[in-house]
């Protein structure tokens, strides 16, 4: 049965209510955890380790703060931050008061933020200054006249600029005050996270602290998780990797999480050695990067555990080689936004099973496999895949959005092609939905081309994933001209103008006459993938 969960005053969206639950506020973990040892490490920095206590007393002053700004229950509190612990302080003290976190991946762009911040009505947004080249303030300001609820904007780690404020005389600004008693729920919305599928802008997905909570168990369970274990985070902590795993399951466990803000496989390898980490759940790029790095030899790894790698295909070899080389257990992992860990394997499970499949079912997990008019298919048939369990998310922001994603009995119509066979194991062998997912980042391949469509030199055009084998898919665009000539660079330049992500640019042309279309129009886009792939071989 699907019932109401509100997020914020006139908001509506579908929620489940399946066992499994235990009614636990998944922030509580934390102030419990500061309560009773508030001097055991709780977080390495790139600069600064935080104990507990003094992790806990930043939330504590970061919500008061946020509260004299008027942030109270079902507000949204956006932040595109990277691995700092100023994304935990803000994402926690939202939660302390009953408000909404929307994290953003920290590679948006104005297009992305833009959308984001409109639709999800942030009240308060916190960014970086420059990260990586790029000024987050700057362009925050360019879209706010765009954005009639935003009210604030908060600067980490560089200069404010008129109207902003800096994050650190924010929280030393807050009132000394105890925060007051908040009415909260178990099942209210927590997290506002959007993701990227088939459409061109982003879905904001809704989870609430019951269904991130028992993802987490589900987890603990699953690898043996315990307060010993020390969680390496390289995956953004904007991504719901990144919020499972970085702001939540660590302080369930009573341990610590080590933070890495820009990806670089020698720094990974000394900070998982340095720190004894055990336990890593990243995308395909990051476990190529530390199993093939020329110096991983010399790193002392032994603490390492596991290694659970998803968010896009993952090579059965790396897992093979990653098991031998790292000594740990590597094993494909199976989920998204939506409903964060299907499928998996741990030392129950055949390294076969885990390097050739996308593992079995985790714990109250449900799925099955339909065919093209929704009848469910034998075991080890394809067809597209439908899931449903407790972590399954509770709903889109946009209602409109609700009625193609779920059926009438709660399933969940996740796009993607799979293979369940009789043992329970999961294969995914592609996607309905057309999207790239280039280094664990899912990209609309019609957005791409809709803009490119627009392009004076593009008469017809088709955006398809290459295969990569450090991002799994980079990006091409096959390309018919129209009058004149017509570039990679071209192309690339003219959607910089459009200020999109750099990670959607594409990275390869192709000129050809016509695309391939079936007789009813439709582009065929699997020759297309063909055709690139017979490409990069001939190369």
């Amino acid at each position: 049965m699907i019932a109401p969960t509100r997020l914020g005053p006139d908001i509506v969206v579908a929620a489940t209510g399946p066992h499994g639950w235990r009614d636990h506020l998944i922030d509580t973990d934390l102030a419990e955890r500061a309560r009773t040892q508030p001097g055991r490490l709780a977080v390495v920095d790139r600069h600064r380790t935080l104990t507990y206590g003094e992790l806990d007393a930043l939330v504590d002053a970061t919500a008061r703060a946020l509260r004299a700004r008027g942030i109270g229950p079902g507000d949204v509190v956006a932040w595109q931050l990277p691995n700092w612990v100023e994304g935990f302080a803000v994402h926690h003290g939202a939660l302390r008061l009953g408000a909404v976190s929307n994290p953003i991946i920290p590679i948006y762009r104005h297009r992305e933020v833009g959308f984001i911040l409109r639709q999800s009505r942030a009240r308060i947004v916190v960014v970086p200054g420059v990260f990586r080249g790029f000024d987050h303030p700057v362009m925050i300001a360019e879209l706010r006249g765009e954005l009639p609820d935003l009210r604030d904007v908060v600067v980490v780690a560089g200069q404010a600029g008129a109207g902003e404020l800096r994050f650190d005389e924010f929280v030393a600004a807050a009132p000394p005050d105890p925060l007051p008693a908040v009415a909260r729920d178990a099942n209210d919305v927590v997290l506002l996270l959007y993701t990227s599928g088939t459409t061109a802008d982003p879905k904001g997905a809704l989870h609430t602290h019951n269904t991130l909570d028992y993802e987490n168990r589900s987890i603990v369970e699953l690898f043996g998780l315990t307060g010993d274990d020390v969680v390496f985070m390289p995956s953004p902590v904007t991504h719901i990797t990144g919020v499972l795993y970085g702001l939540h399951l660590p302080f369930l466990l009573g341990s610590a999480v080590v933070l890495q803000d820009v990806w670089e496989p020698g720094r990974a390898l000394d900070l998982l050695e340095r720190h004894r980490c055990s336990f890593v759940v990243g995308a395909t790029p990051f476990l190529h990067g530390i199993t093939h790095h020329p110096d991983r030899a010399a790193h002392d790894l032994s603490a390492l555990r596991v290694f659970g790698c998803g968010g896009a295909d993952v090579p059965p070899e790396l897992i093979r080689r990653a098991g031998r080389e790292l000594d740990c257990l590597a094993t494909r992992i199976y989920g998204s936004t939506e409903f964060p860990t299907l499928s998996s394997g741990n030392a129950d499970d055949p390294l076969e099973a885990r390097a050739t499949t996308d593992g079995r079912l985790i714990g109250a997990a449900q799925a099955q496999v339909v065919d093209e008019q929704g009848a469910p298919v034998p075991p080890g048939t394809g067809g597209e895949l439908l899931v449903r369990g407790p972590d399954l998310f509770v709903g889109y922001l946009d209602p409109a959005l609700n009625d193609e994603a779920f059926d009438a009995e709660g399933w969940f119509h996740t796009g993607d092609l799979a293979v369940l066979d009789a043992e329970g194991y999961v294969t995914i062998t592609g996607r309905r939905k057309d999207i790239i997912v280039r280094g664990g980042e899912n990209i609309s391949a019609k957005e791409i081309e809709d803009l490119l469509f627009t392009h004076p030199a593009v008469a017809d055009v088709a955006v398809v994933g290459m295969p990569d084998p450090v991002m799994v898919e980079r990006i091409c665009a096959y390309v018919v001209p129209g009058d004149g000539a017509v570039t990679l660079a071209d192309l690339v330049g003219f959607l910089r103008g459009h200020r999109i992500a750099n990670q959607k640019l594409p990275e390869r042309l192709e000129i050809v006459d016509a695309l391939p279309r079936t007789a009813s129009g439709k582009i065929q886009k699997f020759k297309l993938r063909e055709d690139i792939r017979a490409r990069l071989a001939a190369t």
